[in-house]
């Protein structure tokens, strides 16, 4: 009989009845990890300070991703003032942050309409992390998960989702002559060539002899060869693949706080696709979406849905996309009122957002992108045209979470997808958990209340009070506070 010892309360964690952790040692790699310092860095300053030889660097990496496994972590994913439904977020794809994948080993599916259990695969995550403390190093783990179109799902907290089964159709994205994606192949086009046009001219130069084109000439010569060669899929993907690489990056929605509220890690090159199965398997679709792509993901997602528009008003403009309205935004003497991100209005409309009580959705573009785009109605997507958002809302928060994410990338990028999509949404937690308790302190040092009663509302927002009496008071009403910036270090 083979006897386990597994008993947390002596401060031990059992790795594989040969590699056993202090708690402290496990505390420690975590935090190590939130500092972007990887487990085998830690290991090396360890052994020189101790003067001690300590096992392999993957066996004990191995062993903190098993302590992690069996940590009852709450991945909730929310703000404590936004709540379980942001009324506003922002979007955008980490590209650099990739896993080792041949995409060419992934096979599509037949008959699969896209839907994935998400508790059912996030399990099977944590199965192969538990594991591999039951077999030896070299034996192959029956419990592995290698990626696939079929059973991938992104992270999205349980009290933001509408029920466990979640999209990811990313199988779609492999090459189809259909009406409804060669449309979008065509939205997507102009993005492409924006992000061709930031390459360094060597970049271009080489994908053009890599796609059999006149590599001579200026880099406007050469986006020109470029884009016409792009009108065969074959070329295209090949522009694709070079800019994006074969890992399609982290999909990421976050408040305007900085909190993390849905993940996806994609398996090809992003497209809006991915986040409209973000978007589309949630509860409650955000009011006010900021994204890089706008009218791309407009034109993607209401295509998905044409009977009931996910994007209206004026296909998420913020006004009818009139030759009047278009100019008064050029002059600069266009203003769109929503007075419902402060106030909740009382609406009779269907499926209206709990918090605002508004059922209209638009996608604006970021400030860093809104100058890309060629469309002259694009004006009409500018957060600046929003005086409630105006000066307040931080379109790049997104960039300074990457930014602060890229630090992880050297050992991230180097991991097995399953490994890689375990750790990177522990780590987003334990980042989502910091960042919060800096918004509740900041709020708590302007309020300069004394004894107080903290809890959750139904929509998932802090309710602070004075403790007068023996139960908190409940509510649903939100006040958008000003978002901290990530990167000041400040609460």
């Amino acid at each position: 009989m083979v006897y386990r010892y597994q008993e947390w309360t002596d401060g031990l964690h059992n790795f594989d009845n040969h590699v056993v952790l202090s708690l402290e040692l496990c505390l420690f790699l975590r935090e190590n990890l939130q500092n972007h310092v990887s487990a085998s860095r830690v290991i090396d300053s360890l052994e020189g300070l101790r003067r001690v030889k300590f096992p392999s660097r993957d066996t004990i990496f191995h062993a903190y991703c098993h302590f992690e496994a069996l940590t009852d972590t709450d991945y909730m994913y929310s703000c404590i003032n936004c709540g379980f439904h942001p009324p506003v977020v922002v979007m955008d794809l980490h590209r650099k942050g990739v896993f080792k994948l041949a995409v060419s080993d992934l096979k599509a599916p037949e008959d699969f309409n896209g839907e994935h259990d998400i508790e059912g695969f996030w399990n099977s995550i944590h199965l192969e992390m538990i594991s591999r403390g039951f077999f030896p190093s070299g034996v192959k783990n029956p419990f592995s998960v290698p990626p696939s179109y079929t059973h991938w799902a992104p992270w999205i907290g349980s009290e933001t989702r509408t029920s466990d089964i979640v999209l990811n159709t990313e199988f779609q994205k492999v090459g189809t002559s259909s009406s409804h994606e060669a449309k979008l192949s065509s939205v997507t086009e102009d993005r492409l060539l924006d992000e061709l046009a930031k390459q360094k001219v060597g970049v271009v130069r080489k994908l053009c002899k890599a796609c059999s084109i006149d590599s001579k000439g200026s880099r406007f010569d050469l986006i020109t060869r470029l884009r016409e060669k792009m009108k065969s899929r074959q070329t295209y993907d090949k522009v694709f693949q070079s800019i994006w690489g074969a890992s399609g990056g982290w999909s990421v929605i976050l408040c305007p706080h900085g909190i993390v509220y849905s993940v996806k890690f994609n398996l090809r090159a992003e497209s809006p696709r991915d986040f409209a199965d973000l978007l589309l398997s949630w509860k409650h679709m955000p009011n006010v979406c900021v994204y890089d792509f706008a009218r791309g993901l407009v034109a993607h997602t209401n295509l998905r849905v044409p009977d009931k528009l996910p994007f209206h008003p004026h296909e998420g403009r913020l006004a009818e996309p009139t030759e009047e309205n278009v100019k008064a935004a050029q002059d600069g003497s266009l203003k769109v009122n929503l007075p419902w991100l402060h106030e909740r209005m009382d609406s009779v409309n269907e499926n209206p957002h709990p918090v605002t009580g508004s059922s209209d959705h638009y996608v604006l573009y970021d400030r860093f992108h809104e100058g890309n785009t060629k469309d002259p109605k694009d004006i009409l997507r500018r957060i600046q045209l929003v005086p409630e958002l105006k000066g307040w809302l931080n379109s790049q928060v997104v960039e300074q979470f990457f930014a602060n994410m890229r630090k992880s990338n050297y050992f991230l990028s180097n991991m097995s997808p399953s490994t890689h999509v375990f750790l990177m949404r522990n780590i987003t937690h334990h980042y989502n958990t910091v960042t919060n308790k800096k918004l509740l302190e900041r709020q708590l040092r302007h309020g300069r209340l004394g004894k107080i009663n903290i809890s959750l509302s139904a929509l998932g927002q802090a309710v602070v009070a004075p403790q007068v009496c023996n139960k908190p008071r409940e509510t649903t009403e939100t006040v958008l506070n000003p978002a901290p910036s990530i990167t000041s270090g400040k609460s």
